[in-house]
């Protein structure tokens, strides 16, 4: 919202304050009464000037303005979405609408609208209390002022606009009748999209008249208005649609029009939405661009401004993997795998490359414009590696031996916690590698145990997880999914190890600008960009510097090696998915995590190089179970696989470079310790300062510092 200065506020009004401040009590002099009128005309011309000239006229109304259109498109100029695209508007007289139609329009918006002369006083006096006390200028519009705004004056938020809608509201409510007022509001008030008057929505949402509206779609219409991008049945989060319908009945049932029966009644009724019509590419992304630029500028401004909106989608990737998840659910339908969900980043630049968030966008019966890369979901094993990184900065390393075997942890107040392995078997003594490759949930729990759980839920927040809010609910089972997380913050964390421990914030838009091509915006961490169509690819798309990337160093980055190494360790990993998985490209290391919840609702797999990153989800938008999927070779491995090669056959992996001061060192894997004669041992990095001091000698080193834990009381 506008800051406002007290010298816009009592601009029109200086000289007549002035005047009065200088009356002195009792009887005036001629030369002050002389001095008063002075100072009124001259504050009636600064009223003139400031507020009345140049104002609209209100028998401006009688004709339909014309709204500009908003363009979203991918980072090539491709169109992804045209906002009010198709304007077709067809007027309604008041007449032809159902009571509870307009009632339900009046209780939302304006109640006593049949009672005022175009302005409220409450409404007007907390509105300037709230500019006197916040210094902002806030709402408190009747339908009148809402209608003037909306077609007469543009939507910027002045102290100048308020007055004048004010002054042109009073002259409208002179002009017209109420019902006239009521009806212009209802043919030209936005309901979302395409949507302009209550004709339009009614054809949009629900593909029937007006006339035929019931009392349960007539209030759910009534509510957009207010939002139409957050209330939208088409948005990211359609359970807003419903409470605000809700919102509209308790209104309803408040100013008399319906009983709490009928409200009742109309809120049980099922809605079925008529299925998006308009043209639109990459649906979920385009979506959830709305819901940020609606955050920043209004839905105004939005919907009605004309922004030239530029993202870092490429939609040649984006329309490819939309086939790839398509498929690849259809080979494992019969799992009982109905969705899933797939984002491409890059790291280093925080740029969104393609955005699936359903199987199916416009299955609304599934809820498929549901989002799922931004709704909170369990992540299994995946999130292991943000624990084990919290470990090797309180010491631990990558050689560290620890025992994969029964453990009981008993809590008091609680029941004890004994895990289990995917695999339900033990495998003994286990590095911290290995533990962390295969994905052995009894060794990351001992971690866990070490390193703190409210540790973990604050080192996660600076790696870029935004769910953890109450991390009183937490407990081991942490670090095997128990905390639920959005795909998008894993994709930030997990950049975090690619970016060799900076974090950088998904950026999805590159630049806005405003109608008359004037920059709003522009995000200039950008790389050149790199197509995914080969006939336009140039091999030296990724040889520009990033700039203006503003990274931020999060952890150490021989850290985010060790991390990186570790996960794209084929034979650390092969004692669980065997040596040629979905997760084994041969010839290009890529750092690649995978994670099934206990009860088979979720199952991810993430991987990364230093460019790409490419994060899958599979599983059920109702939360059921999945029959069965085995990480590494069903569910969300193979459409990740088919997604990284496709990266990776236009910008091969070199591999992860691990810094300069970090020590490689033979180490005995059975203990941990320095090679020896009985165990010449294998190569392994350590971050200064916690390589092993002594060599295997049959007795356990200081290094097997989590060995032999059987309980913990």
């Amino acid at each position: 919202m506008a800051k406002v200065t007290l010298k816009q506020t009592l601009k029109a009004l200086y000289p007549a304050i002035y005047l009065l401040q200088s009356i002195k009590f009792g009887r005036p002099s001629r030369i002050t009464v002389i001095a008063i009128f002075i100072g009124i005309f001259i504050s009636l011309i600064s009223f003139y000037i400031f507020v009345l000239r140049d104002l609209p006229s209100p028998t401006g109304l009688a004709t339909i303005p014309i709204p500009l259109t908003t363009h979203i498109k991918d980072r090539y100029g491709n169109e992804l979405y045209k906002i009010y695209l198709n304007q077709n508007r067809t007027l309604i007289k008041l007449s032809s609408l159902p009571l509870y139609a307009r009632q339900a329009v009046l209780a939302i918006e304006d109640k006593n609208f049949y009672h005022h002369q175009g302005f409220s006083v409450t409404g007007t006096l907390r509105a300037l209390w709230h500019i006197i006390t916040n210094q902002r200028i806030e709402g408190g519009s009747t339908i009148t002022q809402q209608l003037v705004k909306t077609s007469l004056l543009t939507p910027d938020r002045t102290i100048q606009r308020k007055l004048r809608e004010l002054v042109l509201s009073i002259a409208v409510e002179a002009i017209y009748s109420k019902d006239r007022i009521l009806e212009m509001y209802l043919n030209r008030v936005g309901f979302g999209g395409a949507a302009y008057g209550l004709e339009e929505a009614s054809q949009t949402y629900f593909g029937i008249p007006a006339s035929g509206l019931n009392l349960a779609q007539a209030s759910f219409l009534a509510g957009l208005p207010a939002s139409p991008t957050t209330y939208s049945p088409y948005g990211t989060h359609p359970e807003l649609a419903k409470a605000r319908q809700k919102e509209v009945l308790r209104q309803m049932v408040s100013a008399g029009f319906i009983t709490w029966q009928q409200a009742e009644d109309a809120a049980a009724v099922n809605l079925v939405f008529r299925p998006p019509s308009t043209d639109i590419k990459a649906p979920h992304f385009v979506m959830y661009i709305k819901d940020l630029l609606a955050q920043k500028y209004g839905n105004d401004v939005v919907e009605q401004g004309g922004l030239e909106v530029t993202t870092s989608l490429d939609l040649g990737l984006q329309a490819q993997i939309e086939k790839i998840v398509s498929d690849e659910l259809a080979k494992v339908s019969f799992l009982h795998i109905t969705n899933g969900a797939a984002l491409v980043t890059r790291p280093g630049t925080g740029e969104i490359l393609a955005m699936v968030g359903s199987k199916d966008y416009f299955d609304i019966n599934h809820d498929g414009n549901v989002n799922v890369t931004l709704m909170p979901r369990q992540p299994g094993s995946s999130i292991k590696p943000l624990n084990y990184a919290l470990a090797f900065r309180k010491g631990l390393t990558p050689a560290t031996v620890i025992d994969d075997s029964p453990v009981t942890f008993n809590i008091p107040g609680q029941p004890p916690y004994i895990p289990t392995n995917y695999d339900h078997r033990y495998h003994g003594q286990v590095t911290i590698r290995t533990a962390l490759a295969s994905s052995y949930n009894i060794p990351a729990v001992k971690v866990l145990n070490t390193v703190g759980v409210n540790n973990l839920v604050d080192f996660a927040k600076t790696m870029g997880i935004t769910t953890w809010n109450d991390p009183g609910r937490f407990g081991l089972s942490l670090t095997l999914g128990g905390g639920e997380v959005k795909m998008t913050d894993m994709a930030t964390a997990y950049g975090v190890f690619a970016n060799s421990g900076s974090k950088v914030e998904l950026s999805p838009i590159l630049e806005v600008r405003d109608h008359n091509g004037s920059i709003l915006e522009q995000y200039k961490c950008s790389r050149t960009p790199l197509s995914l169509i080969p006939a336009v690819f140039a091999a030296s798309a990724f040889t520009t510097e990033t700039t203006d990337c503003n990274p931020d160093p999060v952890i150490d980055p021989k850290i985010a090696f060790l991390i990186s190494d570790i996960l794209s360790d084929n034979s650390a990993r092969t004692p669980t998915f065997g040596p040629a998985s979905q997760l084994y490209i041969p010839g290009s290391p890529v750092a690649v995590k995978t994670g099934t919840t206990n009860n088979l609702r979720d199952n991810w797999t993430i991987g990364f190089t230093r460019d790409f990153l490419a994060a899958v989800w599979v599983g059920n938008n109702d939360n059921s179970p999945m029959s069965y999927v085995a990480s590494g070779v069903t569910g969300a491995s193979p459409i990740w696989r088919k997604i990284i090669d496709r990266l990776l056959k236009l910008y091969p992996s070199p591999g992860f470079t691990a810094p300069p001061d970090l020590l490689k060192i033979a180490v005995c894997p059975a203990t941990g310790q320095l090679a020896c004669a009985s165990c010449p041992g294998k190569l392994e990095y350590f971050i200064p300062g916690t390589q092993p001091q002594t060599a295997c000698s049959g007795n356990p080193g200081p290094d097997r510092l989590l060995e032999g834990v059987k309980t913990q009381r």
